[in-house]
């Protein structure tokens, strides 16, 4: 399955798509929570070229990279 973007809400309980989908049971998603109100002045456009970008970043193979491969510690890191 490709990457792509899908408009969605949430109605108190949980996550629906506003928009009909094919998806397979255990389809990963990365879920990006906008602000309540967006104006409209361009913002909602270009958020959602930025989640289109954020999508695209990421492909259905992704690796885990272990922390093992870290080669230089980021001492300001907070380990969250």
């Amino acid at each position: 399955m490709s990457t792509r973007t899908l408009r969605a809400h949430f109605d108190g309980e949980q996550v629906c798509l506003d928009e009909p989908a094919q998806l397979e049971p255990g389809t990963r998603l990365i879920i990006t929570v906008l602000p309540g109100r967006i104006l409209d002045n361009g913002d909602e456009d270009w958020s959602l070229l930025s989640l289109e970008g954020l999508a695209g970043a990421y492909g259905k193979d992704e690796p885990e990279y272990p922390t093992e491969l870290i080669k230089e510690l980021n001492p300001n890191y907070e380990g969250r």
